[in-house]
């Protein structure tokens, strides 16, 4: 039923009226700009995980977070060591300002579970080799897709450990790929000489450890031909890193439900074994030494993209004395040193800390 009002206000209520409307409009605008905005992070949020046809190869590939924001993507250590059934704890926070990408590289996790053997077996090792080249046009071709998938110009790249050395041979091949590379614990040239063994073993006996003592007169003085030998003495480097570091909270490194069954904890333990004897090299294994071909001192000094790396003041591994002399020799648009106090080789809170506010920095397009 329609209403006819013939009533005409005075100018005095009008005036009212319309003062009223012009505080309550704007408070409507607000409220419907709050649910427009909800919206649109709904709209933009990303959360897949597949695997993915990479350099003629399926490999399991995480992305999370913001579409309409930039790429992070993540190389993990080890090698063998994938950070998918950790990503959820590390980085969820991120991924309202970042598309956060995890990748279990050729040879770890999910992507060897894809492709596992019955049995890990010396003659899967030999017919089934890795190299830093390899897993180079792995991850550049990951880029690619990833680029093309999410309609981006651009990745941020980092690395720890391992990867540290995988994301320097990609920025230095296809620089136009990446805004950045960050290097966390980073690999310069991984030969285990015998001054790096008498550097533990004076570790050793200072403490009087016997234990470790004898594991490494066991192993005796490198170079060392098994890969055995070479766990056997990160163990030992692993135990004195730890007694002088802040570790990371127990919670970080328990497998998200989604990873937390058996095939895929036997998986990438299995993974882990794998890629470990590809890294080192094993002559009764008859399998080549990735790391024997990584020398970044010689071959990677000139960066197109600036480079930011973070480095553990206690670890052992990639020391300091190494890291800084190999960062100091680089030639690149910007870069910068950050040596973190009580940190060892691996993760802890001020090395995410620190990595978030390098992101956080990066000026993306």
């Amino acid at each position: 039923m329609k209403i006819i009002n013939t009533y005409r206000p005075s100018i005095f209520w009008v005036n009212i009226i319309f003062l009223f409307l012009s505080f309550a409009i704007p408070t409507v605008v607000s409220g419907q700009t709050e649910i427009d905005n909800k919206k649109s992070t709904l709209n933009t949020k990303i959360s897949e995980e597949n695997f993915i046809l990479i350099n003629g190869i399926e490999q399991w590939v995480t992305i999370k977070g913001d579409s309409s924001k930039p790429i992070i993507l993540f190389l993990h250590g080890g090698p063998g060591s994938p950070l998918s059934p950790y990503s959820d704890k590390l980085y969820k926070e991120l991924e309202k300002d970042f598309i956060i990408v995890q990748w279990d590289q050729r040879g770890t996790g999910k992507t060897f579970g894809k492709y596992a053997p019955e049995e890990l077996t010396p003659e899967y090792l030999k017919e089934n080799p890795l190299s830093i080249d390899i897993m180079t046009n792995d991850g550049i071709e990951l880029s690619e897709y990833l680029l093309n998938y999410l309609d981006k110009q651009k990745i941020i790249l980092f690395g720890t450990s391992w990867g540290s050395a995988l994301g320097v041979k990609m920025a230095a091949k296809r620089p136009e790929l990446y805004y950045a590379y960050i290097g966390h614990s980073q690999i310069v040239n991984p030969t285990i000489d015998i001054d790096f063994y008498n550097k533990i073993y004076k570790m050793a006996e200072t403490k009087n450890d016997q234990d470790a003592l004898e594991v490494l007169n066991t192993i005796g003085k490198p170079p060392y031909d098994r890969a055995k030998n070479v766990g056997l003495l990160f163990r030992v480097l692993k135990k004195y890193e730890g007694m002088n570091s802040t570790p990371a909270p127990e919670n970080w490194f328990v497998p998200s439900p989604e990873y937390n069954n058996d095939k895929d904890n036997q998986d990438r333990s299995n993974g882990d074994d794998f890629s470990f004897v590809n890294y080192t090299g094993d002559t009764q294994l008859d399998v080549q030494s990735m790391s024997a071909d990584i020398n970044l001192m010689k071959d990677n000094l000139d960066f197109q993209i600036p480079v930011y790396l973070i480095q553990g003041n206690e670890d052992i591994l990639t020391s300091k004395e190494e890291t800084k002399k190999y960062f100091n020799k680089i030639k690149a648009p910007k870069k910068k040193y950050y040596l973190l106090p009580k940190t060892a080789h691996g993760f802890n809170l001020l090395v995410l800390e620190t990595q978030y506010k390098i992101f956080k920095r990066i000026k993306t397009l």
